[in-house]
């Protein structure tokens, strides 16, 4: 029987409540990534998601990005290496302090938007982070894109490292997500979503948008908490998974 973990970007909204579909998402999910303020969040919407998580028995992971709010963390900085280190620590520690006062750990750590891209191609930016989350702590577990820099940057740093993929978003040949400047970055129909997902995990592949199947590995598999359709989303693929035997379970 096949496993894999349901991950879902959380927590990226202002305010003092948890907004939007998070706390019903967090029925279907197994993992959830928490801005930490930086492209999104804030500390009163971060305590409250860090509360539900532990409610609803989710992993917690920090989900640091770019300081970018009004790009929503979705546009390139030209950081130095040493920036990224910085940027990581202070936003993994701002989540971490959360998680321990509500009683809970910190599971892992997943970078956002245009800073999860340039680490997947970028060694630099990906030793970076990978250092970063090492020397917070070395039991973290660092979630970056399936055959990417990023997973390679987690094995040089001895960390524990999850291959990760997308359920709402479209590939290329060379195993890169399409760029959101793109028509077709996006799935929009849930039950393609759910088959992209069923295949990636029991086929290890994805068909690329240039109709070609390349492998991947799909220790967990993200959801897209902003999308306006996440909830249907995420009720198609776990109905898919379960109907084909696939357990949903934290890393």
């Amino acid at each position: 029987m096949h496993s894999v973990d349901l991950n879902c970007d959380m927590g990226e909204s202002f305010g003092p409540f948890v907004i939007g579909q998070d706390a019903a998402l967090m029925d279907y999910v197994s993992s959830a990534n928490i801005a930490c303020g930086f492209h999104a969040g804030d500390p009163s919407v971060m305590n409250a998601t860090v509360q539900l998580a532990v409610k609803k028995n989710v992993a917690i992971g920090a989900h640091p990005g770019y300081h970018d709010l009004q790009g929503f963390g979705r546009r390139e900085l030209r950081l130095s290496a040493r920036e990224v280190y910085e940027i990581i620590v202070y936003q993994v520690g701002a989540l971490m302090a959360f998680a321990s006062s509500a009683g809970a750990k910190l599971n892992h750590v997943k970078p956002h938007g245009a800073l999860y891209n340039s680490a997947a191609k970028d060694s630099t930016i990906a030793d970076a982070i990978a250092a970063a989350i090492a020397g917070v702590d070395r039991t973290l577990l660092l979630v970056g894109l399936s055959g990417s820099e990023m997973i390679a940057a987690g094995r040089r740093a001895g960390l524990r490292t999850a291959s990760e993929v997308f359920a709402d978003r479209t590939y290329q040949n060379d195993g890169s997500l399409t760029s959101r400047l793109e028509s077709n970055a996006m799935i929009e129909n849930p039950q393609t979503a759910a088959n992209q997902v069923l295949q990636m995990v029991s086929r290890k592949t994805v068909t690329t948008t240039q109709g070609k199947e390349i492998p991947v590995i799909a220790d967990t598999v993200c959801i897209h908490g902003d999308g306006k359709h996440a909830l249907d989303f995420a009720q198609a693929i776990v109905a898919v998974l379960n109907k084909n035997n696939v357990t949903i379970k934290k890393p």
